[in-house]
């Protein structure tokens, strides 16, 4: 009884957020006559001002294009590097791997996000500025700040699946003549390629949803940057900026609303993605 009365809490916690980001986000559109097409391809983003039509601007194309740009970006920057620490972990060192690296890989999961963002405004944005170009802030700096927040966890969770192949396909492959490299590349990560693209994809779902170390290095200006070296933002960072300085029920606040709702959307597909994965794995 106890355990079916937990199973029930959480799926209506889960529901009661879903609604209530829904209900607040859709507000936009239908009590503040806001455009869904100005919305998703509007370039301006002024809630509180209505435009010649009588609509709020509320263009947030800049901050998904933000989002997805670093996310993407330091997916595909930390990625390669995740799977290859992780088959160093358990194929080439595992006793290695295993006393020294994991701790390790736990620890940097562990650390706060705030401390990544410093770290990146003290050395990333310095750095870019003083070596390359620029101000040092934007999709540059947070792309290297989420990559370095996201290697721990695309590396542990590579990790697991890894370990998760069969030992005897191993030996299998090894006794046919292939070499080890021939072994870990045709068949242990073609073997664990499901585990992989789910700890890839969870990797970007933190990359998509994180606000403070992005906010602290990205710019935050509300336009599309024609190079990485230039300011933007993301839709967190417009999130936790904006929603202190706003009074729920105005235009601006449920602007915001539906910032959250476009980050919910985005965090089901993650998660739908994975079960695909998941799905596919088990019919194979």
């Amino acid at each position: 009884m106890l355990t079916l009365a937990a199973v029930g809490l959480t799926i209506g916690i889960a529901f009661a957020i879903l609604f209530l980001v829904s209900s607040k986000g859709l507000s936009t559109f239908y009590i503040n006559k806001g455009s869904v097409i100005d919305f998703l391809t509007g370039l301006k983003w002024n809630p509180g001002v209505k435009n010649e039509l009588g609509k709020p601007i509320i263009g947030a194309l800049p901050f998904i294009f933000g989002s997805f740009a670093v996310t993407f970006l330091s997916a595909a920057i930390c990625a390669p590097v995740a799977i290859g620490a992780a088959v160093f972990m358990t194929e080439i060192s595992p006793k290695f791997g295993k006393k020294i690296l994991q701790p390790v890989i736990e620890l940097l999961v562990g650390i706060p996000s705030v401390v990544y963002g410093f770290i990146g405004l003290s050395v990333v944005v310095p750095f870019i500025r003083n070596h390359i170009t620029g101000s040092g802030f934007g999709i540059a700096a947070g792309t290297i700040v989420l990559s370095i927040m996201i290697l721990p966890t695309i590396t542990s969770l590579s990790a697991d699946a890894i370990r998760g192949v069969p030992r005897q396909l191993r030996e299998a492959s090894l006794a046919l003549g292939a070499t080890r490299w021939q072994t870990i590349f045709r068949v242990v990560l073609k073997t664990a390629r499901p585990g992989l693209l789910t700890a890839v994809i969870f990797g970007m779902a933190r990359a998509f949803g994180e606000a403070l170390a992005v906010q602290m290095v990205i710019g935050n200006s509300s336009v599309i940057p024609t190079s990485l070296f230039e300011p933007a933002a993301t839709l967190t960072s417009v999130l936790t900026m904006g929603m202190g300085y706003t009074v729920m029920g105005q235009a601006e606040n449920n602007a915001l609303w539906s910032l959250a709702l476009v980050l919910l959307i985005m965090s089901l597909i993650f998660i739908l993605a994975v079960r695909m994965i998941g799905r596919g794995r088990k019919d194979a």
